[in-house]
């Protein structure tokens, strides 16, 4: 698995928004700020993740984005999916995109790749954003990524 650009500000902008949650939605400007996302790219991530039903949105002057459900009902494997497709580094041992390999048989690195792939998994298919989000308030940063508040 590599993690594009888009996997990880997809990340930390639905840790942002655990960090908020349930309190109102939040503009795409504060997340941008708070997780330094530039808010052209920021705003396409948004809507790819609001598509998959990971977040709502409200217009107006109270309105932004928010999480669809609660953070402990979302892990980061969801979100990574979303973003980046399977989390097997190579095609021959994914799950949801596997694609045969001539040397699947015969391979003496197949059984690597798959323990890697299943270790990356185990990690983020158990983790949710709640888990994120309580972690990140032990280390001090709060709410709109600034020490101190949340």
């Amino acid at each position: 698995m590599r993690l594009s650009t888009k996997g990880e500000y997809a990340s930390r902008a639905m840790l942002e928004l655990a960090l908020n949650w349930p309190h109102r939605p939040l503009r795409i400007r504060d997340i941008s700020r708070a997780q330094h996302i530039p808010e052209r790219f920021l705003e396409q991530i948004l809507l790819l993740l609001k598509r998959a039903g990971y977040l709502r949105s409200k217009k107006g002057p109270n309105g932004g984005y928010a999480l669809a459900k609660p953070p402990e009902k979302i892990t980061v494997a969801e979100v990574i999916r979303v973003m980046d497709g399977p989390l097997a580094p190579i095609d021959c041992v994914s799950v949801t995109a596997h694609e045969v390999c001539p040397l699947e048989g015969s391979c003496g690195l197949r059984w690597l790749w798959k323990d890697v792939r299943d270790a990356v998994a185990r990690i983020l298919e158990k983790t949710t954003f709640a888990d994120l989000a309580r972690k990140a308030r032990k280390t001090g940063t709060g709410v709109y990524g600034r020490k101190g508040t949340a």
